[in-house]
């Protein structure tokens, strides 16, 4: 039995879609499903229908709307400019509200996020239970390190290096890597203060928008002034570009427009790097949030280019499933994503040997790094290569 309720959503943005399909191949569920109703136009005209034609929501409106990995590509994709990534955040925000999704078991696990000392040990006590095989294959996020050495400290006031949560917590290492170049070109960087250890962007999927806002002021309030925000992380990138729309002041959007992904900030810097180049070849995968939402993945190119030969994927940027929480959340699909994701990978192994894969973003990397084991892959961030050719 279903409910009715508004979206709340904009009718302009709502009306934008003209039901061409050129989305359809760019989605991941509807590439491995084949089903309409799970595309990009399949779920508008599902919000349509609850908007505009009073439908209520019932179980299978919340079913079809979760089943997005919000990788947002359609929407370069789409000819008519539809905003697709307000859409269903707007959708499930709505739908959170309700109590229709993000159960009281899953905000207590991002409740944990921008608590940096507790996310550290809960982080060891995972990785723990992974050795011991405790951990259920369904919710394993990939390995996670047991020991992640000391946390960065401030050198200079240049620019600022956002650490986040479980970049810091678990991919340490490429914040070592970062520090590592940024020394390279003589650039002095700070970390955020107190109200910096979460971004917000999982909170963003998961509908919930106020906790989303208040993270977002919390961590605009750890890094002030007029300096620099770079992040090695394409989901954190992403959501503290947003923070303008999200929080929707001019403060806001002054501070998104300080925001750089790490590699778009270095590529113009790259001659000042002494830098050795090898025959190492690297399968390039682009994350979702760094190709689709920033526009930023060509940068990654110019950097690597320097250190090694490039090799691309041939399914135009397709997501990989993990899509934050998704791939525990939606452990069938994503699988069918990913495996979709490795065939392509498969391939360009093939044609040109490599042994090693770059991605930009935690998730992508730890989602993939566990099927690529098998393989004899190993999953670098970008930055963990540039910082290991410097002479």
């Amino acid at each position: 039995m279903g409910v009715a309720m508004t979206l709340h959503l904009d009718a302009e943005e709502l009306n934008t879609c003209v039901a061409c399909g050129l989305c359809l191949p760019h989605c991941p569920t509807f590439r491995v499903t084949g089903e309409e109703a799970l595309s990009p136009r399949g779920l508008i005209d599902a919000m349509r229908s609850v908007q505009n034609e009073g439908a209520a929501i019932d179980e299978d409106f919340v079913s079809f709307m979760a089943t997005c990995v919000q990788c947002r590509g359609c929407e370069p994709a789409c000819p008519s400019g539809v905003p697709f990534g307000n859409l269903i955040e707007g959708t499930r925000e709505v739908l959170a509200d309700e109590g229709r999704i993000t159960p009281w078991w899953q905000k207590l696990g991002f409740s944990l996020l921008p608590r940096h000392r507790t996310l550290l040990a809960a982080s060891s006590a995972l990785a723990i239970a992974q050795r011991l095989r405790l951990v259920p294959k369904r919710l394993d996020p990939g390995r996670v390190p047991l020991r992640r050495g000391a946390s960065i400290t401030s050198t200079g006031e240049d620019v600022w290096l956002y650490t986040g949560c479980v970049m810091d917590a678990w991919l340490r290492e490429t914040h070592r890597s970062t520090v590592r170049v940024l020394d390279a070109l003589g650039v002095g960087y700070t970390v955020p203060g107190p109200g910096g250890g979460c971004c917000g962007a999982l909170h963003v999927h998961a509908g919930l928008h106020d906790a989303s806002v208040q993270l977002a002021i919390d961590v605009m309030g750890s890094m002030p002034g007029d300096a620099p925000i770079l992040v090695n992380s394409a989901g954190c990138g992403a959501a503290l570009k947003d923070y303008g729309e999200l929080v929707g002041t001019d403060v806001a959007h002054r501070f998104s427009d300080r925001v750089f992904d790490v590699h778009e900030w270095l590529a113009p810097l790259v001659s000042d790097l002494d830098l050795d180049r090898s025959d190492t070849s690297y399968v390039v995968q682009d994350p979702c949030h760094l190709r689709h939402v920033q526009g930023a993945h060509l940068p990654v190119r110019t950097l690597l280019e320097r250190v090694g030969t490039l090799v691309e994927l041939d399914d135009d940027g397709l997501c990989c499933g993990a899509g934050g929480v998704y791939s525990a959340l939606q452990p069938e699909l994503a699988g069918k994503i990913r495996d979709r994701k490795l065939e392509a990978i498969d391939r360009a192994l093939e044609r040109s040997g490599a042994t090693v894969l770059v991605s930009a973003n935690p998730g992508c990397s730890m989602h993939l790094q566990q099927a690529l084991d098998a393989r004899g892959v190993s999953v670098r961030h970008p930055v963990d290569v540039l910082a290991a050719a410097l002479r």
